[in-house]
């Protein structure tokens, strides 16, 4: 069915530079107007796992990403329509500064783009510490940068006292006419703790620190400057959003092409979370049931059709996944009888014989042949390639954009083994290639967002589904 509703409240939050403070704020604004009764659609641009866990923690609905160079612009609409179902808000993280995007003379890739693409006023998020007067230039430059951009709003973060929030208000308001919304005073209380890939996802914080949600209920506290009801009328004020026709939401009249409904695990926990929500939504579509398991407290995986195994922090709990020997046992015995198993990054971690990680090798599942070592050197930046053969994912010839984002390796891969894809932009395993390939199981360093990848959901379901079928037959075979 065609969405109608192109009135939608929405506005975006960004920022002027990296760490200013978009995912504290943006946490404590939603919280805010969650608790106030709005029913807030969080999303995120860019393709962060991380930022969109706090957003659903403390909205109660999934944050959704919205990237640029990976969709289109009828994507990234049709995404937000489909995300903002049952909501009456839309708030929006940005990435980087404004303008920070994957070119120097476009905004592909860029907050900037989406803001154009979903015609959504802009709050600006200036990190003022040490300067006064010097926010009205920044906030002037940004403003004037492109005209499109609608900035209806400033919040000035990192305030060191009161007469720093004046002075900078005043300037702001005197020589750009853009009020300012907000001011949050420089503290502790405001930084989240971060690692190597960035911040401690909200599920592992939750479930391991026992400060966490008192660190949550300090951001809500520290955000009491932001005048509310002027964030709601920002997001009233937006302009209408165009009306597409859904072709990526949609259900397949013909599922996956068995009798059978497919189930996939899927491995969710402390170490592996790092999933877009939009591809369980397109399982389900499909007529495919996803089940959660825990490669660190289960015993042994669930009875499925296959295995989706997604990206997280598995050095960080090496041990706890080595001793849990009984799964690790579970998953090689399923993988070596060709259950479907698809891994990204993390996952692929998880498949190798081993991994060794701040000068410690911990065994892991053993069905890739090689070793994963976290090095020094960070790999991050988006992928662009084509399917070199038929695989779980599709067909031979297939083009797909990703990304990836590690400082792990593969090491000691044996004799010739077999990549489902060759990149054309990207770094991936070796040379270029990605999407190691062990019977049915594929693995990579690669992450895929499904509106990047055709029929990514509708393609592993079936595989999953041929898999059953074999298994069904044999059973009856004499």
């Amino acid at each position: 069915m065609e969405h109608t509703n192109s009135n939608v409240p929405r506005l975006l939050l960004a920022a002027d530079r990296s760490s200013a403070g978009k995912t504290t704020i943006a946490t404590g604004l939603m919280s805010v107007l969650s608790k106030e009764g709005h029913t807030v659609q969080p999303f995120k641009v860019g393709l962060d796992y991380i930022d969109t866990s706090y957003h659903s923690e403390v909205t109660g609905r999934f944050s959704r990403n919205l990237d640029g160079y990976l969709m289109d612009r009828h994507a990234i609409i049709e995404t937000f329509y489909h995300a903002m179902r049952g909501a009456d808000i839309g708030i929006i993280e940005g990435v980087r500064g404004l303008y920070e995007g994957l070119e120097s003379l476009s905004d592909v890739g860029s907050t900037a783009q989406i803001a154009k693409m979903l015609n959504c006023p802009v709050i600006l998020i200036i990190d003022a510490r040490s300067i006064t007067r010097s926010t009205a230039a920044l906030v002037k430059g940004y403003s004037s940068f492109d005209r499109r951009i609608d900035i209806r709003g400033v919040i000035l973060n990192k305030i060191g006292s009161l007469t720093h929030a004046a002075k900078a208000k005043k300037a702001i308001e005197h020589y750009t006419g853009i009020e300012v919304i907000g001011q949050i005073p420089r503290k502790d209380s405001m930084h989240l703790t971060m690692r190597h890939l960035g911040l401690v996802p909200a599920s592992e914080g939750l479930k391991r620190d026992g400060n966490f949600r008192k660190q949550l209920d300090n951001i809500e506290d520290a955000i009491q400057s932001i005048d509310v009801d002027k964030v709601l009328q920002i997001a009233k004020s937006a302009g209408k959003l165009p009306r597409v026709k859904p072709k990526v939401f949609v259900s397949s009249k013909a599922g996956v092409g068995n009798k059978k409904r497919v189930h996939i695990g899927v491995a969710c926990d402390e170490a592996f979370n790092f999933y877009y929500r939009d591809l369980f939504d397109l399982f389900s579509l499909n007529g495919t049931k996803t089940i959660p398991f825990s490669p660190l407290h289960d015993k042994e995986i669930p009875e499925v059709d296959g295995l989706y195994i997604g990206g997280g922090y598995p050095e960080i709990f090496a041990d706890e996944l080595e001793r849990n020997s009984s799964m690790r046992d579970s998953i090689a015995s399923h993988a070596q009888a060709d259950l479907p198993v698809f891994a990204e990054c993390g996952g692929l971690m998880y498949l190798t014989e081993s991994l060794t990680y701040d000068g410690r090798s911990s065994k892991m599942v053993g069905v890739i042949p090689a070793n994963a070592d976290m090095a020094n050197k960070r790999v991050i930046g988006y992928v662009a390639g084509t399917t070199v053969c038929n695989n779980i994912l599709g067909q031979k010839g297939t083009k797909f954009r990703g990304h990836e984002f590690h400082y792990s390796e593969l090491t000691g891969l044996g004799n010739k083994p077999q990549f489902a894809f060759q990149l054309q932009k990207g770094t991936g395993i070796s040379d270029g290639r990605d999407g190691v390939q062990v019977g049915q199981t594929l693995a990579s360093f690669t992450h895929f967002h499904p509106l990047s990848y055709p029929n990514l959901a509708a393609n592993f379901a079936r595989s999953c589904a041929k898999f059953t079928d074999r298994t069904a037959h044999s059973k009856r075979s004499p």
